[in-house]
């Protein structure tokens, strides 16, 4: 039995790997994986931080909304 992760099968992985070796090298495999790890970390900060100014935002109307019902 193959396990898949999403659209890519081991044996895609191995060959995509082995391709950017040929490509790029031993010694920049690296960096372009730091980079990327960067990147990834860098958009799950921006994201979860629209996220929150969503919640907030949410959060204050609604208070708004509670105080203008309990003013009323």
């Amino acid at each position: 039995m193959v396990v898949t992760f999403g659209f890519i099968s081991p044996t895609v992985a191995i060959v995509v790997l082995v391709i950017a070796l040929v490509i790029f090298g031993p010694g920049k495999l690296p960096d372009l994986g730091k980079s990327l790890g960067k990147s990834i970390t860098e958009f799950k900060a921006a994201t979860t931080e629209k996220e929150d100014a969503k919640a907030t935002t949410a959060a204050a109307a609604a208070t708004e909304n509670q105080e203008g019902k309990n003013a009323g």
